[in-house]
């Protein structure tokens, strides 16, 4: 055995040791919120597909035709020759939809971040970030070559204790925080980020990855605070909007420099037609049915009343279990009754905190919701 394959072998199997070890189990997704998995069909409780457009008619059938006319790749960059049409009217409406100038269109949502974030912060900058911020956040960060802080989770105050000490001594800064937290499903308190960074003359970013689709009408976290200036507006089409891509939001100015700079763009294919032709028409059924981007929240909400919860305050509920193997008992459990819910292990969560993570879609009908809940309380007493 060569120096690598002992390397990777022996960390293999520590990780095997402590139930860390991942392991890819092929999912075959149907209309509504049923996968097929293992030969069994189960009702998915971990999807972030939470108005279930994937499936939809109306996007399915804007991706088809968009792979059919235009072909299933960009082919290039989008600064040779991967700027398909398409894109340039995704970008429009990405942005009247977050009501900001402009709109950048990137290759995914991990792109997004770890292109954007190097952009705008260099050596000499500060960047503070969320300490449970997703990882494409800190990617980006590390890549900027920017001094990077973490803050308390969802802290002001400790936010404001760093701006005061931290910020004077760098040339820019930069806060970059999830609009809503995947792992937790909790809000980023947009509003006191914003007055803060204004204060300080720092820049914030707000990942919106899980708030655009299912959040005041489907504009996502940011509209839950109207006074709040936030001029790096990220988010993804992979998620409520059932396609797949990233983007930014922002004023005219920013979304140049990001096309001309951000090498995470420049270096990268272009994302597919058929992709923007489904978020396109994702975005049409968003805009024009409000009562079923609001249907996810409820159903969370219902979930949690039944556990005697804190009220969700996203399609997201984290029922904290402890251990690994713990949650992964829990997850077979739960499986064995005809749902998947699938167990959250470190380091995607801080350790003893492995969990249940349930996603809530539209499509979830109002008995499965209650059913799940009676058997979550089950194993949580």
């Amino acid at each position: 055995m060569n120096s690598l394959d002992a390397f990777a072998g022996d960390k293999l199997a520590a990780l095997e040791d402590k139930s860390l070890l991942r392991r890819l189990k092929p999912t075959r997704r149907l209309d509504g919120a049923v996968v097929e998995r293992d030969g069994r069909r189960l009702i998915s409780f971990s999807c972030n597909d939470y108005l279930n457009l994937s499936h939809h008619p109306a996007v399915r059938a804007a991706a088809a035709e968009a792979a059919l006319n235009y072909g299933a790749g960009a082919a290039a960059s989008r600064l040779v020759t991967g700027d398909h049409p398409l894109l340039g009217d995704l970008e429009k409406r990405l942005a009247r939809l977050k009501g900001t100038e402009a709109a950048c269109v990137f290759g995914s949502g991990y792109l997004a971040n770890t292109g954007v974030i190097p952009t705008f912060a260099r050596p000499g900058d500060l960047i503070l970030v969320d300490e449970l911020a997703h990882a494409c956040i800190w990617a980006g960060a590390k890549l900027s070559g920017a001094r990077t802080i973490a803050f308390r989770h969802n802290d002001v105050a400790d936010l404001e204790r760093l701006l005061k000490t931290e910020r004077p001594a760098a040339r820019h800064a930069l806060v970059a925080t999830d609009g809503v937290f995947s792992m937790d499903g909790d809000i980023a308190p947009l509003d006191q980020l914003s007055a803060l960074c204004e204060t300080h003359d720092a820049w914030l970013l707000s990942d919106d990855a899980h708030g655009v689709g299912v959040l005041a009408e489907g504009r996502g976290s940011a509209a839950l605070f109207p006074g709040a200036d936030i001029p790096l507006q990220m988010g993804t089409l992979s998620k409520a909007l059932g396609s797949y891509g990233g983007y930014l939001c922002g004023s005219q100015a920013v979304i140049d420099l990001l096309k001309t700079r951000a090498r995470t763009l420049v270096y990268a294919t272009g994302l597919p037609p058929a992709s923007a032709a489904a978020g396109l028409a994702a975005l049409d059924i968003i805009e024009s049915q409000p009562d079923l981007t609001a249907l996810p929240l409820a159903k969370a909400r219902a979930f949690t009343t039944a556990l005697d919860l804190p009220l969700a305050q996203s399609p997201i509920v984290p029922v904290v279990i402890g251990s690994a193997e713990s949650a992964l008992a829990a997850s077979a459990r739960l499986e064995a009754e005809g749902y998947l819910v699938v167990a959250i292990r470190p380091p995607t969560v801080p350790d003893g905190t492995a969990r249940l993570r349930i996603a809530f879609s539209a499509a979830h009908s109002d008995a499965d919701v209650q059913r799940l809940a009676g058997l979550v309380a089950e194993i949580r007493s």
